[in-house]
């Protein structure tokens, strides 16, 4: 079997880049993942040292990333708890839509889009990083916090939100008849149906599926069964991370902890590529010209979604840091973003490099205020009792 030695250069540069990086954010106890997003536009086309060779094993190890990730935020809840939540959170999904979606349609509607741009900009706006997102929870060791249930409600509403609106904007985007539309919302929202009644009622048979007492055969067959899963949801036209992560949650007690066990390096690994591709897929040299109206769009949105998130928080009943962190989590924007945007080009070409200069830069602001949020009144908190104790 042939290996390309540049394939496996490049690949080595790039993990042992991405090792420092990560080894810098810890000594800082923060997340790396805008550092992976830097590396992802310095190595990408337009960067200062791009990466050809490893385009093909990104693209395919970031879909493998995002999946993995949710899968392992599906293993911290059951079935009951998080259908609990998933119904408490109906109106926060609703705010979420009216917040986030109105400026993207506006926007678009001020700089002369078609309708078709305005609710591709509108969607792009509207979604949360279900990968981002879910990497922060588990970095800031947040996944036990109060506010938590209601930011994965969130998430999973949106995701089954875009089951519907995608297939919807894939059908506009190529011209499909009223017909051809039907047909795709249809697919996905049988799909959904089908993975939330299995991931409910048949839990006991997929967990009795996936139990051995080897270690590898456990490792192959929840990596089997969540790609399998995830990949007859993408195919359906319904959400590859709903249905990893609605596996998950079917998975419970000791299953769900030797998972996580067995899955967290192989998730590290392949997460990391996620990051990475979403800086390789952007140009910086499109960046620029569209930074002012990306910037501002990014800034509105950014209120927007911690609006958002303060108003679910709220509704789960935690305190006031528990709202804030909620919202600041919701921020980053990514995958869906940028698909969004690449539906759309055949409408509105310039949503591409809009897209990809808003999803930048949330991206990347997004971790940095919920970082921020939860650690800088943690650290103002000792110096004013000690400066009580010394008057």
């Amino acid at each position: 079997m042939h290996v390309s030695a540049t394939l496996l250069m490049e690949l080595g540069a790039v993990f042992l880049v991405l090792s420092f990086l990560a080894a810098v954010a810890r000594r800082w106890a923060f997340s790396p993942v805008p550092l992976y997003l830097l590396a992802g536009l310095a190595l990408g086309e337009g960067g200062i040292a791009p990466i050809p060779a490893v385009g093909e094993f990104v693209e395919t190890g970031a879909a493998i990333g995002v999946v993995l990730l949710l899968l392992l935020l599906g293993l911290e809840f059951s079935t009951t708890e998080f259908t609990h939540s998933l119904r408490r959170h109906l109106p926060s999904a609703l705010v979420d839509g009216l917040l986030n979606a109105v400026p993207g349609a506006l926007l678009g509607w001020v700089l002369g889009l078609s309708w078709g741009g305005c609710l591709a900009l509108a969607g792009i706006t509207w979604i949360s990083s279900s990968g981002i997102v879910a990497r922060l929870l588990s970095d800031l060791r947040r996944l036990g916090n109060r506010e938590t249930p209601s930011v994965l409600s969130i998430l999973v509403l949106e995701d089954i939100a875009m089951a519907i609106y995608l297939p919807l904007m894939g059908s506009l985007a190529i011209g499909g008849t009223l017909g051809q539309m039907s047909l795709a919302l249809g697919t996905a929202l049988c799909a959904l149906a089908l993975a939330f009644f299995v991931s409910h009622r048949l839990h006991h048979v997929l967990g009795r599926l996936v139990d051995t007492q080897h270690s590898e055969q456990f490792l192959l067959r929840v990596m089997g069964l969540t790609l399998l899963v995830a990949g007859l949801s993408e195919f359906a036209r319904a959400s590859a991370p709903v249905g990893a992560f609605l596996i998950g949650l079917a998975l419970s007690g000791p299953l769900a902890d030797r998972a996580r066990r067995v899955i967290e390096p192989v998730r590290d690994l392949f997460a990391l590529v996620f990051f990475l591709a979403i800086g390789l897929t952007i140009d910086p040299r499109e960046l620029v010209p569209l930074l002012p109206v990306a910037l501002a769009l990014a800034a509105v949105t950014a209120v927007t979604k911690v609006l958002t998130g303060w108003y679910a928080a709220r509704r789960e009943g935690a305190a006031l840091r528990g709202r804030l962190r909620a919202g600041t989590v919701l921020i980053a924007r990514g995958e869906f973003s940028i698909v969004i945007a690449g539906l759309a080009a055949g409408i509105e070409p310039s949503l591409v490099p809009l897209a990809a200069a808003y999803v930048i830069t949330l991206a990347i602001a997004g971790p940095i205020a919920t970082y921020l949020v939860g650690v800088l009144p943690a650290r103002k908190a000792p110096r004013r009792r000690q400066s009580e104790a010394g008057a």
